[in-house]
């Protein structure tokens, strides 16, 4: 790189929630092409875990705002030399536009480059887990409508179901086995859905273990790839579906 050549920084504005944001560090680690410690990507990573709650808000569980702690975390990796920032948190999109509009470098979101991919790899209705946050403003129905795609989501049992996961074990440090998702997710595929989206990047600590599995459509993984892409470095050791060139 020359002396004038402006470094490509990855932003990660994490801590939504920090585990999560701690294994999109790792996948983009593990599945950038290198030889040495020199070709890897370099990064900023901005974990404040005490980021208000995005669900809570939305749903008006709480009125303390996520959107000002957002906002100033993207400006001080903008500040810090960050030349494009991902968001590895789905309920966050909610907030992407009032975000982006705050700095001046490209943020790609979860929620697009995840129905793209599934665009990509020709699936036609997938089933939506998420949170209730991501649900209810219906952030991932509405990407789907627009590429021609229809969509399930769990009923009021699965949801709640799928809010234990997150809420009362992923974010309390239990990883659940993933006969815990597909118990919500077996009748949803035998109903006609191809595919499931792990909307929540919670759930991508289950994902873990499911990556044999071509139906279980991974959003954190889609959101690394297009992560290492973006900086301009080639991708390795994903499924040849997200590994894209």
């Amino acid at each position: 790189m020359s002396t004038t050549e402006k470094r490509q920084l990855l932003g990660i504005l994490g801590g939504l929630g920090p585990m999560a944001s701690a294994y999109f560090y790792e996948l983009i680690t593990e599945h950038t092409a290198a030889a040495c410690d020199q070709d890897h990507i370099d990064i900023i990573l901005s974990s404040r875990a005490t980021t208000p709650d995005r669900t809570d808000y939305i749903v008006g569980r709480s009125d303390r705002n996520p959107l000002p702690a957002m906002i100033d975390d993207a400006r001080s990796l903008e500040q810090y030399g960050a030349t494009a920032i991902v968001i590895p948190c789905n309920t966050a999109h909610y907030f992407i536009d009032a975000v982006r509009d705050s700095v001046n470098v490209p943020m790609p979101s979860i929620i697009t480059e995840t129905v793209l991919h599934l665009k990509r790899c020709g699936f036609r209705k997938p089933v939506i887990l998420a949170t209730e946050g991501t649900v209810s403003t219906r952030s991932y129905q509405l990407e789907l409508e627009q590429n021609g795609m229809e969509w399930a989501v769990p009923d009021e049992a699965g949801q709640r179901a799928i809010m234990d996961i997150i809420y009362g074990k992923v974010k309390s440090g239990v990883i659940p086995a993933p006969a815990e998702l597909y118990a919500i997710v077996d009748p949803l595929f035998a109903d006609g859905c191809d595919c499931a989206i792990l909307g929540c990047t919670e759930l991508s600590l289950i994902g873990k273990k499911m990556t044999d599995d071509p139906r279980i459509v991974d959003s954190l993984t889609v959101l690394a790839a297009c992560a290492i892409r973006l900086m301009g470095h080639k991708t390795t050791g994903f499924p040849s579906s997200y590994d894209i060139q």
